[in-house]
């Protein structure tokens, strides 16, 4: 071999590192790209998770709170009923009494027959307005299915949020793990990423929609 054909050998040798070395940029730059691109979608499904949970946040504490004003206002309800049942017992055994004044028995009549209605409206009060709405009105049995309706509302809402906070477990590790990922030029590690961000995802759908239940 003479000199000519030993320095087009060494030619060759160089042009094809570098073509490697190309190549091997290339494939880098694409799998930054890559990573930036799952990165940025992760951020903007965690933003949106984020403000669903907040909102689920606002939906617990503000049914928690009509629950338990609710069921205070029942209590109350409850209170007054029980009074008017005890009076109108004891009505009832001062007119059991015998030789009771015809005059004193018919004012203790109306009198009890006044704390039964009231009683009575107590216990049963729907809302004119909406007949068929056993949630509207202010007797004990209307109050009684509101407070429900809103525990369980509330209860929906836990749920939600439940699912909110794995949901931005998930992806913020998705995002870190994309991150490292291009600093390694790691394929498992965007893998990895984009499994964590398929999970995200779903349980950031599943906070909107309960799809399956958490825990």
């Amino acid at each position: 071999m003479d000199v000519n054909e030993v320095a087009d050998t060494i030619k060759e040798a160089v042009e094809a590192e570098h073509q490697a070395d190309r190549a091997e940029e290339k494939r880098a730059e694409r799998h930054r790209n890559r990573a930036a691109l799952a990165i940025a979608v992760l951020a903007g499904i965690t933003a949106v998770g984020e403000l669903g949970g907040d909102n689920a946040k606002d939906a617990m504490i503000h049914n928690n709170i009509e629950a338990s004003d609710t069921w205070n206002f029942y209590q109350a309800k409850n209170i007054r009923q029980t009074i008017y049942k005890l009076q109108g017992d004891a009505l009832a055994r001062e007119m059991a009494a015998p030789g009771l004044a015809a005059e004193r028995r018919a004012a203790l009549e109306g009198d009890l027959d006044k704390y039964k209605k009231t009683a009575a409206r107590y216990e049963d009060e729907p809302d004119p307005k909406a007949p068929g709405d056993a949630t509207k009105g202010e007797g004990k049995k209307q109050l009684q299915a509101r407070a429900k309706a809103f525990q369980e509302a509330r209860e929906v809402a836990e749920k939600k949020n439940d699912s909110f906070d794995f949901a931005k477990m998930a992806l913020q590790l998705a995002i870190v793990l994309g991150s490292v990922s291009i600093l390694a030029t790691s394929r498992p590690l965007l893998l990895a990423a984009g499994v964590l961000g398929v999970i995200g995802t779903v349980l950031t759908l599943n906070g909107f929609f309960l799809l399956f239940p958490i825990g």
